[in-house]
């Protein structure tokens, strides 16, 4: 393959073997390159384009002159709807009701294909989920006075809530910076997960940014974001999936805990976001024990947050 046809996008630092991002010089397709984590990534994203799961189109696959593992795949559009709100002209905090729109096509398309393919998974899968998805070991190990009774009991809850919901293949980072308007990029963290897990949630994370994303949904956003889906579900034959939010959400704010606390101390800005979700975990939680739901708009913003101001800010 000819490189010199390539410009550099950036680093693929996720990926334990490396890799780099370049786009073609007419932005239509892109190429990646890294180890074992991409070739799998690759395998994943072409199995579940069979599946009617609105990926790119792998086009090209193998292994350079110097052994790395190479991936060319289609473009999905130039920018992600997290850069096109960062940009909108008008410099207001609200998402356009255009990119909730493009946000509301690719969900219901992906939940669509989702619906239609469940997975015969093992008894034990959703726990396995709840461990992949809410990073539990990490998140134990950073802050093991999480680790109790009352934490595993509101988990189990949150298990015994979900039995009954098909199991799916999911992405496991869904969220406006990996939804173009054409589809979802960026698949290296998939797997089995519950139906709406992934899509149910994207306007309900960005407060755990701490309003440092620049832009939050209004309400009557994500009223009729999450509407849309339940529609999209219902078509397809299943439940509804926004009773199931709170559920979702207890295992995502454990995810957004996962790799936080800072190895250096003196860091106090680090310390502080850890100490702001750590803050949103417990609030949360507080509430997934009162009403079996969590409303992430009662969230401080981060900039709102004193540290000491409850007991989850003291590990």
């Amino acid at each position: 393959m000819n490189d010199t046809d390539w410009q550099f996008v950036r680093m693929r630092t996720a990926d334990p073997d490396g890799g780099a991002v370049h786009v073609s010089a007419d932005g239509e397709r892109y190429r990646r390159t890294g180890g074992g984590a991409l070739r799998a990534e690759a395998a994943f994203q072409q199995m579940v384009s069979g599946l009617g799961y609105p990926v790119p189109q792998v086009l090209e696959q193998g292994e350079a002159d110097d052994g790395t593992f190479f991936v060319v795949e289609e473009s999905l559009g130039g920018q992600s709807l997290h850069e096109m709100v960062l940009t909108r002209p008008d410099g207001g905090r609200k998402p356009a009701d255009t990119v909730v729109d493009q946000l509301t096509d690719v969900s219901t398309r992906l939940l669509h294909a989702q619906a239609g393919h469940p997975v015969d998974a093992a008894p034990d899968a959703l726990r396995q989920w709840v461990e992949q998805a809410g990073w539990t070991q990490n998140v134990f190990a950073e802050n093991p006075d999480f680790d109790t009774p009352r934490v595993h009991v509101a988990l189990d809850r949150a298990v015994d809530r979900l039995t009954g919901v098909p199991l799916v293949w999911g992405h496991l980072d869904y969220g406006l910076p990996n939804v173009l308007p054409a589809g979802v990029i960026d698949w290296q963290h998939h797997g089995v997960v519950p139906l709406g897990y992934d899509v149910a949630l994207a306007l309900e994370v960005v407060p755990f940014k701490g309003g440092t994303k620049g832009y939050a949904a209004t309400l009557a956003q994500r009223e009729r974001y999450l509407a849309a889906l339940d529609s999209a579900a219902r078509a397809a034959g299943a439940d509804p999936v926004s009773p199931h939010a709170g559920e979702f959400l207890l295992v995502e704010s454990l995810f957004f805990l996962a790799l936080m606390r800072p190895a250096v101390p003196a860091r106090l800005d680090k310390h502080r976001k850890w100490q702001y979700r750590r803050h949103l975990f417990l609030k949360g939680l507080e509430q997934y024990e009162r009403t079996g739901s969590i409303d992430t708009a009662l969230f401080p913003a981060l900039g709102d947050f004193t540290p000491g101001q409850g007991s989850a800010d003291c590990p």
